[in-house]
C-alpha cells in the first residue's frame, strides 16, 4: 500500500475512534406510564409494568425499573392507579363523516317504535324552516318493540310521517344505510309516484327496489340503489357543516378510545376535506380511507397517481371500497337461497361482479387493496370467485394483497376456508350479532344461521385474522360493546345465557387483537401501530377496569377513562 494511503487511513481511524468509544447520549422520555396492567398485544412480552414515550413514539416497554432510566426532569409521569392500558383501539370499518353527521341530524338509533320516529320528526318540524329537509338515520324495524298495524313487505308506510310533516321533505336512513324512508313531500319533490301517460309509475332502479303496496303506490321505503331517487334531491352539506361534523367525529372517537379509523368508502369531496383538516393540524385520528368504488373517474385518477401512504401516519389512501350487496335487515343481502321470511326474494346484487373482477385486477396492478362489502352468502362467494380469478391471472402481484371482504356476515360453509386459502381478510363487526341475531334467524332460518352466520372462530382457526369494528353509524361507536359481543355472543341485555352459537365466540385475547394488531394488519400498518413495542406510535387506550379478567357480566360496565394519541392525552373522562 502506498505511504500516502497509510497516512490517510491512520487519520480516518483517529477520527472514528473517539466516536466509537464515547457513550451514546441518554434518551429521555417525554412521558412515563406505569401503575396498572398494560397489555401490549406483543407476543414477546404480552404484559409490561411501564411504557416510556419520546414525542409520538414508544421509547421502551418493560419493567418499571428499566423504564425509570429514561426519566428526566421534563418527563411527565402518568400513574394508571390500577387501571388497564392497551394499544390505541382501531375502528376497523366505519363511516367517519356519517358518525359526525349523526350527531348533527336526527339520531334514531335508539328508537323502539314507528311512533317514536314520527314524534322525533314532529318535534324537528317545530324548528325547521319552511321547505327545509329533515334528515336522520338509525331506525331499524326489526328492533322495534312492536310493528304498526299497516305494513308492506315488513316495513311501515309513510302516512303517519307525512301527516306530521306535510310541508317539510323528510328522509330517514335505515340503520344499515341500505334503505331509507321518505314522506310524501320528499316523494313529491322527487317525482316518485307520479304516473306516466300510460298510468304507470316508471320509477324502478336496477339493484334497488321501491317498496309499493298492493295498488302499486310507493310506501315511502326505498331499498338499496333506489334510495338515489330521493337522495339526489337533498341539498348538499355546507363546508361549515362538514367541518363541524368532522370535529364531532374526532371527539367521539377520542371518547371511545379510538385512535385509528378505517373509513369504508369516501369520495373526492371528503378526501379534500381530510387533506384540509390534516393541513390545519386538526386530523386527530389515524385515518385509513377507502376510495368509493361508485366513482370510476375518481378510481382512474388514483390508479394513475398511485397510493398515498402518509409518512405522518395520519391520512393514508391505498384501498378501494366496493358495495356489492345490501343488508340483511332490509332483505337486501344477496343470498344463494331465498329469504326464509320472503319466499322468492334473494336480495340484490348492487354492483356487477364483472366490475369486482376488473377492480381486483386494477388494484393489483396499481398497488391498491380492494375491500368489498358482502353480507349475503352469494355475495361473499361471488366476490371470492372474482378475487381468486384476479390472483390467478396476476400471480406475481398477489403475494401480499390483503384484499378484504367487509362484513362477511353470512357465509356458505364451503366458503369459510377460502378466506385463509386466498389470504382474504374478513372485516367483521361483532356488535352486529348482538343487534341482529335475534331477528336474523327469521331471515335465514336455523340451519343457515348455525352453519354460516358470524363465523368468527371458524375463520380465526382457519388461519386468517379478523378485523373488528362497529360499522358506525350503523351501530354506536362503542368498542366495549363490540368486545362484549365478541367474547359472549349475547345481546347487550345479556341473552341468551350461553350466547348464540357459543362455539364461535372469540377469546378475550383474540377480541383485543381484532381491535388492535389485526386491525392494523388489515391496513398494512402492523409495523407502526396495533401493539405496544419500541419504535411504534404512542397511541393508547386506558380503561376503568381490566377487560381481560373482569367477569363477563361486568364487561359492559367498563369505561374508557383516557385516550392518548400521538403521545398526548386527547381525552380524559371528567375533565
Amino acid at each position: 500500500m502506498p505511504f500516502r494511503h497509510l497516512i490517510a487511513r491512520a487519520l480516518l481511524l483517529s477520527l472514528l475512534i473517539p466516536v466509537a468509544c464515547s457513550s451514546p447520549e441518554k434518551q429521555t422520555a417525554s412521558l412515563l406510564i406505569h401503575g396498572g396492567t398494560i397489555y401490549t398485544v406483543d407476543s414477546v412480552q404480552p404484559v409490561v409494568e411501564a411504557v416510556a414515550v419520546q414525542g409520538n413514539r414508544i421509547l421502551f416497554a418493560g419493567s418499571l425499573e428499566e423504564a425509570e432510566k429514561f426519566k428526566g426532569e421534563q418527563t411527565r409521569v402518568l400513574d394508571l392507579q390500577g387501571r388497564t392500558m392497551t394499544p390505541g383501539l382501531i375502528e376497523g370499518h366505519g363511516h367517519f363523516m356519517g358518525l359526525g353527521y349523526n350527531e348533527l341530524d336526527l339520531d334514531l338509533m335508539n328508537t323502539t317504535s314507528y311512533q317514536e320516529i314520527v314524534d322525533a320528526v314532529a318535534e324537528k318540524v317545530k324548528t325547521a324552516q319552511p321547505g327545509e329537509w329533515i334528515t336522520g338515520r338509525g331506525w331499524h324495524q326489526s328492533k322495534w318493540d312492536s310493528m304498526p298495524a299497516i305494513t308492506v313487505k315488513g316495513f311501515q308506510t309513510h302516512d303517519l310521517l307525512s301527516s306530521v310533516s306535510p310541508d317539510n321533505p323528510v328522509y330517514l336512513r335505515h340503520a344499515s344505510g341500505h334503505a331509507g324512508f321518505a314522506n310524501a313531500k320528499a316523494m313529491e319533490i322527487a317525482g316518485v309516484g307520479v304516473l306516466s301517460m300510460e298510468g304507470i309509475d316508471t320509477h324502478e332502479v336496477e339493484g334497488g327496489e321501491v317498496i309499493r303496496d298492493a295498488l302499486g303506490v310507493p310506501t315511502g321505503v326505498f331499498n338499496e340503489r333506489a334510495q338515489g331517487l330521493i337522495t339526489r334531491h337533498i341539498p348538499e352539506n355546507t363546508p361549515e357543516r362538514d367541518a363541524k361534523a368532522f370535529e364531532l367525529a374526532v371527539a367521539a372517537c377520542h371518547r371511545h378510545g379510538i385512535t385509528g379509523f378505517h373509513d369504508a368508502g369516501i369520495g373526492r369531496e371528503t378526501i379534500a376535506q381530510y387533506e384540509a383538516m390534516k393541513a390545519a393540524g386538526k386530523m386527530g385520528i389515524r385515518m385509513y380511507a377507502m376510495l368509493t368504488g361508485w366513482d370510476e373517474e375518481l378510481l382512474q385518477e388514483w390508479y394513475v397517481k398511485g397510493p398515498l401512504v402518509d409518512p405522518d401516519h395520519l391520512l393514508t389512501i391505498r384501498s378501494v371500497k366496493l358495495n356489492c350487496d345490501g343488508a340483511l335487515g332490509s332483505r337486501g343481502a344477496w343470498l344463494l337461497e331465498a329469504y326464509t321470511d320472503r319466499p322468492g326474494h334473494f336480495g340484490h346484487e348492487t354492483l356487477p361482479m364483472s366490475y369486482v373482477k376488473e377492480t381486483a385486477l386494477k388494484g393489483l396492478q396499481h398497488g391498491f387493496q380492494v375491500c368489498s362489502h358482502a353480507i349475503g352468502d352469494r355475495a361473499n362467494r361471488e366476490i371470492l370467485d372474482r378475487y381468486e380469478a384476479a390472483f390467478t391471472e396476476l400471480p406475481e402481484l398477489s403475494n401480499d394483497h390483503r384484499f378484504r371482504i367487509e362484513h362477511a356476515q353470512h357465509l356458505h360453509p364451503e366458503d369459510i376456508p377460502r378466506f385463509a386459502q386466498l389470504g382474504v381478510i374478513p372485516a367483521m363487526q361483532a356488535i352486529h350479532l348482538s343487534s341482529d341475531r335475534p331477528w336474523a334467524i327469521d331471515r335465514l332460518g336455523e340451519q343457515r344461521i348455525k352453519e354460516g352466520a358470524y363465523m368468527w372462530q371458524a375463520l380465526l382457526q382457519s388461519g386468517i385474522p379478523v378485523v373488528n369494528g362497529t360499522d358506525v353509524p350503523v351501530e354506536p361507536l362503542d368498542p366495549i360493546a363490540s368486545f362484549y359481543a365478541s367474547v359472549s355472543r349475547k345481546t347487550l341485555k345479556g341473552t341468551p345465557e350461553e350466547g348464540y352459537e357459543p362455539a364461535q365466540k372469540m377469546t378475550r385475547e383474540q377480541a383485543l387483537r381484532s381491535y388492535t394488531l389485526d386491525a392494523a394488519y388489515g391496513a398494512f400498518e402492523e409495523g407502526i401501530k396495533g401493539s405496544i413495542a419500541e419504535g411504534k406510535l404512542a397511541d393508547f387506550t386506558i380503561f376503568s377496569q381490566d377487560l381481560m379478567t373482569v367477569p363477563e357480566g361486568d364487561l359492559l360496565n367498563t369505561e374508557v377513562v383516557m385516550t392518548i394519541f400521538d403521545g398526548e392525552v386527547v381525552y380524559q373522562k371528567g375533565g
